[in-house]
């Protein structure tokens, strides 16, 4: 794209004037609104679509579940040579990183989780999963093909970027936390900024939604074995029962929303699993409960972990049983908030490739995204790209027919491309002594 070219000597000449020239502002703003359309306009060549759809089914095909992507894995780094793209390997077991331009300060991540779910796929077409029992039934394989995408054509103008563009492919957001890994093995040193997508059924094509501060909930799971002493039905004053104190625990646990949360600030404890005995005449000796639950502060949710476990152990001890809490660490999500300035970063590019209208500001969702992990650690923009078409059945993520509408694929990659090219241009590096990554094709 020369047109990336024009811009630079634009945003060059204009270091060296005066700011009061107006009419050079203006200029500039418009070779900045031009970056989005000229990308959209590439992602859209057939060659480049077909190219994305072809890499999008071959891991829809073979999918993998979290920390076992090592073909996907392998197909990412196969593109990244074949595009002369250098990348570290492995990092987080399976996850990728690949560096485009400089390899010089500013730097900002583009990311794209892997991994696949562990459920049959119902949707009958040419290219259903060939591995019984997984499913890429949350997009995953769609984020890897349209952060591929925009590789290529940042790639393409890689002596043109004013600073060094971070791919992050990134295994196991399902639950394993694997963004958290990638974090502490060191994916996002000297990075300063990260932007993701997610793909949703929920809203049209050619619309995005996203939103400034928290967009997700932080979350985490537990269960809790409650102990008691088994014995028959008929002669209950004989027995300990862990059902009735399992019960009184569940009632309980309702009243920390209901009860101790601020009512405008939301909150969700929900217990979804409960398994005890065998038989209808037996009491049994011990039950198993389990849940999640979820809150938009780490303040909030802090305080329901500890809650959760009081409850529940109280609750059982008057009852007579005693019980044991185990919080799953791993699957322990901070809040996913949205840097403010980002976000409006976010807005005017995407503003230029969609159209402002077609803009969404969304309210905070419950759903957990281990993304938070990075927006935590420096700023971070996640937003949702819509699929949904204006016919047919809506089915949303983490459904066995769950479906990808390809047709967004353009609007992913230009997106991609877009919000690093411009955040760099717009962002050039304060320090001093910037340091040069080093690459290593193998770690």
């Amino acid at each position: 794209m020369a047109f990336l070219k024009w811009v630079l000597l634009i945003f060059t000449l204009h270091s060296f004037m005066p700011t009061s020239i107006s009419s050079n502002l203006s200029l500039d703003k418009e070779a900045l609104a031009q970056i989005p359309l000229n990308f959209l306009e590439f992602s859209k060549k057939p060659e480049i679509m077909d190219w994305m759809v072809n890499i999008r089914r071959k891991i829809h095909e073979n999918r993998e579940l979290g920390y076992e992507e090592f073909e996907t894995s392998k197909l990412i780094r196969a593109e990244l040579d074949l595009m002369g793209i250098p990348y570290k390997y492995p990092i987080a077991v399976t996850g990728v990183v690949g560096y485009i331009g400089t390899g010089k300060p500013p730097f900002v991540a583009l990311r794209a989780d892997m991994d696949a779910l562990a459920m049959e796929e119902l949707v009958e077409w040419e290219h259903k999963s060939k591995v019984p029992g997984k499913m890429h039934a949350c997009g995953h394989d769609a984020h890897v093909a349209m952060l591929l995408g925009a590789a290529k054509m940042l790639q393409h103008n890689q002596n043109d970027l004013q600073g060094t563009v971070v791919l992050i492919f990134q295994p196991a957001e399902e639950g394993g936390g694997g963004a958290k890994i990638m974090l502490d093995e060191g994916a996002l040193d000297n990075v300063d900024a990260i932007f993701a997508l997610h793909v949703t059924a929920r809203v049209p094509i050619g619309m995005v939604a996203s939103r400034p501060g928290p967009i997700s909930a932080a979350m985490g799971f537990f269960e809790a074995v409650i102990n008691g002493k088994g014995g028959h039905a008929a002669i209950p004053q004989h027995t300990v029962d862990p059902i009735l104190a399992a019960s009184n625990v569940i009632v309980s646990l309702q009243h920390l929303v209901s009860r101790e949360a601020d009512p405008l600030d939301s909150q969700v404890v929900s217990i979804a699993k409960f398994q005890g005995g065998g038989a209808f005449n037996v009491i049994p000796d011990s039950v198993t409960i389990g849940g999640t639950f979820r809150a938009f502060s780490k303040e909030s949710f802090l305080q329901l972990r500890q809650r959760i476990e009081e409850v529940i152990s109280k609750q059982a001890s008057v009852q007579r049983c005693n019980a044991t809490v185990i919080f799953d660490e791993r699957s322990m999500y901070p809040v996913n908030s949205n840097n403010k300035e980002l976000h409006e970063h976010f807005r005017k590019v995407a503003g230029e490739i969609l159209g402002f209208e077609n803009i969404i500001e969304m309210q905070p969702q419950m759903g957990g995204e281990d993304f938070a992990f990075f927006s935590e650690s420096i700023p971070g923009l996640f937003f949702f790209l819509g699929m949904k078409e204006t016919e047919g059945a809506v089915h949303s993520g983490h459904s066995p027919y769950f479906r990808v509408n390809e047709d967004v694929f353009p609007y992913g990659a230009a997106l991609h491309a877009s919000l690093a090219t411009t955040y760099l241009l717009q962002n050039p590096t304060k320090h001093t002594s910037p340091p040069e990554v080093s690459y290593r094709d193998e770690l």
